[in-house]
């Protein structure tokens, strides 16, 4: 079965935190994990609970800082096999459209 996630993992430090995120994302690549960046955290898809818990653990202790802070949101969902994609495809259907607006506005021309 697929177990979805999302995964946050920061240093607690002023500035910019771009490179040690890098680091805990550069960490999945060791696991049997698929995983897309967003920029409120990453999306893991793995096929059990250790393997997700495994990469999670991995891409925390990537981190350097004196302090760390880590958020995990599991969707264990037992009774049948969906994916991420899958998920995102539903809401589509329901929707009638992609579940985004960012291409339109990316059309629209800039204010001055």
């Amino acid at each position: 079965m697929t177990v979805i996630a999302l995964l946050s993992v920061a240093p607690v430090i002023e500035g910019s935190m771009s490179g040690e995120v890098a680091k805990a994302v550069d960490a999945l690549e060791a696991y049997d994990v698929e995983y897309e960046t967003n920029p409120m955290g990453t999306v893991i898809e793995a096929n059990d609970i250790g393997e997700l818990f495994a990469a999670a653990q991995a891409a925390h202790e990537a981190v350097d800082g004196d302090r760390v802070s880590t958020v995990l949101k599991i969707d264990d969902k037992r009774s049948r096999d969906v994916s991420a994609e899958q998920k995102v495809e539903a809401v589509e259907e329901h929707l009638g459209r992609p579940a985004t607006n960012r291409d339109e506005r990316e059309d629209e021309p800039e204010a001055e």
